[in-house]
């Protein structure tokens, strides 16, 4: 059964159920009921979410990522994402970054901005609502 309007999603990964819990929580104070929140603890079941959210009709506007996780790290994840899916915005949030990471993952997978944890909840949401078309 489809609806006529897509359901929009957030997806968040970390491989912390503590930050994933923490950031969903934040996104749904803050904006509500605008979007579906979805959390993988890793890259390879974050794509797997994706893909199935796509398959589903959902429009994925956004992915909050961390970068230090087992397997893929966050900036390779982003950016297999973006050559996928290129409409996906994306923020990388993160306690550990090296400098080219962080290069790398704005030019090839057009990621907005790297936040550090722990994160500062306004410049986190403003950049939420950036990406989200929200300002």
């Amino acid at each position: 059964m489809e609806t006529e309007t897509s359901q929009n999603a957030i997806l968040c990964v970390d491989d912390e159920a503590i930050i994933l819990i923490t950031l969903q929580k934040e996104l749904k104070k803050q904006l509500g009921n605008l979007f579906q929140y979805e959390t993988a603890l890793n890259a390879e079941e974050a794509m797997e979410v994706i893909d199935d959210l796509v398959k589903a009709g959902v429009n994925v506007i956004l992915i909050l990522s961390d970068w230090l996780m087992p397997g893929i790290k966050g900036d390779e994840f982003l950016i297999l994402v973006h050559q996928k899916y290129p409409n996906i915005r994306s923020i990388l949030i993160t306690g550990h970054v090296d400098a080219a990471a962080v290069d790398r993952v704005k030019k090839e997978a057009g990621t907005y901005t790297v936040i550090p944890k722990p994160w500062d909840v306004n410049k986190l949401m403003e950049a939420v609502r950036v990406c989200c078309n929200l300002n």
